[in-house]
């Protein structure tokens, strides 16, 4: 049995690699309405079909996974609820979606993506921004992600509601040693060694937040979530700031 866990444990691992969607929040606890204001949600094409999670960084501007870019993409700010209406909540067109320049579908590395919000988003207690972390959390940092993914793995099952979770970041050695070579520099692994708490299938997108700054993007992990010993792995955004603040104000360019 031990023997038949290990080689299905390693075959997951080869298995993320391709897993867009696997990526939703596990072993948490609904969120208080509206105490994660930073937190988007992006949606899909006419139906405006739920897709991913995505992070406010300003009025004008959010940011999500690279791997949720999708021909026509609204944002919805200020809700707690995704199957009801809320007097909280912003829908707004997405004008430009912008990749990092070098992001590689394959890998999952740099796996980020600006996208600018048409109109502006209003602020207001359920509406806030949040800045990206401007130093690397440390390993054993205890931080928050939040989504609309899946409650449940590998059987789906969503809520309603915000939901939220506490992870610990992991050290570089811990990460690369749970997924060998796919780690890069761009990432950042955050979980429970014991397993039972992380992100997954839903979450893609969403925030991992550290001291009160935005320090990662749910980007992958395994394609069944909360294993021991296999962290959610998140873009680390800590690497990507002087980029994108220099889209933001204007400066940089996407090609």
């Amino acid at each position: 049995m031990l023997l038949l866990l290990a080689a299905l444990q390693i075959l997951a691992v080869g298995m993320a690699q391709n897993q867009m969607d696997e990526n939703k929040i596990i072993g948490g606890y609904t969120c208080t309405q509206n105490s994660q204001p930073w937190q988007a949600a992006l949606l899909a094409g006419p139906g405006r079909r739920f897709l991913c999670g995505a992070v406010l960084l300003s009025e004008k501007w959010a940011i999500t996974a690279a791997h949720c870019a999708y021909p026509i993409l609204r944002v919805a700010l200020g809700k707690h609820n995704l199957r009801r209406w809320e007097a909280t909540e912003q829908v707004l067109n997405v004008a430009r979606q912008v990749i990092y320049p070098s992001y590689n579908a394959q890998t999952h590395d740099n796996d980020l993506m600006l996208l600018q919000l048409q109109p502006p988003a209003r602020l207001g207690k359920a509406v806030q921004p949040i800045s990206v972390a401007n130093s690397c959390a440390r390993a054993g940092t205890t931080c928050r992600v939040s989504g609309w993914g899946t409650i449940s793995s590998p059987v789906a099952r969503y809520p309603n509601g915000l939901q939220c979770v506490n992870v610990d970041i992991f050290s570089d050695q811990a990460c690369r040693q749970a997924y060998s070579r796919a780690i890069t520099a761009g990432m950042v692994c955050a979980g429970v060694p014991q397993g039972g708490k992380d992100s997954c299938q839903g979450d893609s997108g969403g925030p991992l937040v550290c001291h009160g700054q935005l320090q990662g993007l749910v980007s992958w992990g395994m394609e069944r979530c909360a294993l021991p010993g296999y962290p959610g792995v998140y873009t680390n955004l800590c690497r990507y700031r002087n980029w994108i603040q220099e889209m933001i104000r204007g400066r940089g360019s996407s090609a």
